[in-house]
C-alpha cells in the first residue's frame, strides 16, 4: 500500500527537497572573535543560505514563467465575484483541518468556531462559496499542524526555501505532511478513486493564492534590496505572529501563500479575509 505520505499537494516534492538541503553545504560561520557578526548570524537561522538561495532562484524561474502569468490570465479572464468564490470554497475545505489544530492547541472557543464555520458555509454558503459565517460574526481564523507542534514546544529548525512550496523549516515540513492527513477531502478523494481532485484542489489553490497577492509580491520584490533576504524574514516574522495568535494563518503550498499576512506590510492587499 502506497504511503499516505507520498499523495497530496505535492508533499513528496517537498520532503524530496527536503533532503537535498539538509545534505546541502552550509553556510560558513563568522569568526569565533567576531560576536556581533556571530549573533546576526544565529538570528537569521540560515545556516544553508547559499542552498537556499539556489533553490529560490530555482522558484523565481517557475514564478516568472508560470505562475505570474497564469495568475495575470485568471484575474484578467474571470471576474472577481466567481474568483471570489472559489477562494472561499477552496477554504472551506480547509476548515476541518483549521478544527482539528485547533483542539490540539486547546484552542477550544476558535475550534467552535471553525466547527460552526464549516457547518453553517458548506450548507448555507453553497459548499463554501459564500462566507455566510463571517457575515454573522464568525471570521475565519487558519491554523495548522506546524503551529501546533510549535504551541507544543517544538523548535521551527534551520530556514529552508523550497521551490514553489516557499520559505519553510523542518517544524512546517511535517506540519505539512501531517495536515494532509488531518484532511477528510484527502481521505475522501482516496476512498471514491478520485485521487484527482487532489491535483484539481492543488491547483486552484496555487492559481487563487498567486492571483491575490499578484500586486503584493510585486511591490515586495521592487522596493527590496535584496528580496530573498526580504522574504526570508516576513516569513518567520508572519510565522511568530500566527504561532502567538496575533496573525492570521495561511500556510498552504506556494510562496504567495506563505508570505501573504506580513506583505502588508508593504501594502494592506491581504490574503484571508
Amino acid at each position: 500500500m502506497e504511503s499516505v505520505f507520498l499523495k497530496g499537494r505535492g508533499t513528496c516534492f517537498a520532503v524530496a527537497m527536503a533532503l537535498v538541503l539538509a545534505t546541502a553545504g552550509c553556510a560558513t560561520p563568522p569568526p569565533a572573535g567576531d560576536p556581533e557578526a556571530m549573533a546576526e548570524f544565529i538570528a537569521l537561522n540560515d545556516p544553508i543560505e547559499p542552498a537556499n538561495r539556489a533553490l529560490f532562484d530555482v522558484h523565481q524561474v517557475i514564478d516568472d514563467f508560470v505562475l505570474i502569468p497564469a495568475a495575470t490570465a485568471y484575474r484578467t479572464v474571470v471576474p472577481e465575484a466567481p474568483r471570489r468564490g472559489i477562494h472561499n470554497a477552496l477554504n472551506n475545505l480547509r476548515e476541518p483541518v483549521f478544527l482539528a489544530n485547533d483542539l490540539l492547541q486547546g484552542e477550544f472557543v476558535q475550534a467552535s468556531i471553525a466547527f460552526t464555520r464549516f457547518c453553517v458555509n458548506s450548507t448555507v454558503g453553497l459548499l463554501g462559496l459564500f462566507d455566510v459565517a463571517a457575515e454573522l460574526g464568525l471570521p475565519r481564523h487558519k491554523e495548522d499542524f506546524g503551529q501546533t507542534l510549535a504551541v507544543w514546544g517544538m523548535g521551527e529548525g534551520p530556514y529552508v526555501f523550497l521551490p514553489v512550496v516557499g520559505p519553510s523549516n523542518p517544524r512546517d515540513i511535517v506540519g505539512r505532511l501531517v495536515d494532509v492527513v488531518m484532511d477528510p477531502f484527502f481521505w475522501v478523494a482516496r476512498a471514491t478513486d478520485h485521487e484527482e481532485l487532489q491535483s484539481v484542489q492543488l491547483g486552484l489553490t496555487i492559481l487563487d493564492e498567486r492571483t491575490q497577492l499578484l500586486d503584493t509580491l510585486e511591490d515586495v520584490r521592487r522596493t527590496s534590496v535584496d528580496y530573498y533576504a526580504r522574504l526570508r524574514e516576513m516569513y518567520r516574522q508572519r510565522r511568530d505572529k500566527q504561532i502567538h495568535n496575533s496573525g492570521s494563518a495561511s500556510p498552504y503550498v506556494s510562496i504567495s501563500v506563505t508570505v501573504s499576512d506580513t506583505a502588508s506590510t508593504v501594502t494592506q492587499q491581504e490574503l484571508s479575509r
